[in-house]
């Protein structure tokens, strides 16, 4: 059985992280779970993520979830705009709520380059740097 559609394209900061997305070298997007998920090809960036709290299920449906180097878990995990995210958190992940504060466009393009470096394969971050 196929997952539900959990988000609209006109949804707030999808289209704007479609456009950062879609600038890495073979990145593209497919729908995965229901939502946009962007892949080189292994997944670099979702939209829309959950968390649990209290045994209960939050829903994140604008957000962006990306994988972060583990020196710099920490200290994101202390920002509020974080969120540990199900299923990918134990992964390497975190969840960046858009809705928790204006968003700042420029941050989210250092988590997606970051979360590029993570996943891609060599050759297409030696593209990335023009090596």
């Amino acid at each position: 059985m196929p997952h539900p559609i959990m988000y609209r394209d006109d949804d707030p900061g999808l289209a704007e992280l479609r456009r950062i997305a879609l600038r890495f070298p073979e990145a593209f997007e497919k729908i995965s779970h229901g939502r946009p998920v962007f892949c080189v090809p292994k997944m670099f960036a979702i939209y829309g993520g959950n968390a649990k709290a209290d045994g209960t299920m939050v829903p994140y449906p604008h957000s962006l979830l990306v994988k972060v180097d583990e020196s710099e878990r920490r200290a994101l995990g202390q920002d509020s705009r974080f969120f540990y995210p199900m299923y990918l958190g134990p992964a390497g992940w975190l969840g960046l709520d858009f809705g928790a504060a204006p968003v700042d466009w420029d941050e989210v393009g250092e988590l997606v380059d970051a979360s590029f470096r993570l996943t891609a394969p060599v050759r297409l971050i030696r593209r990335l740097d023009g090596l």
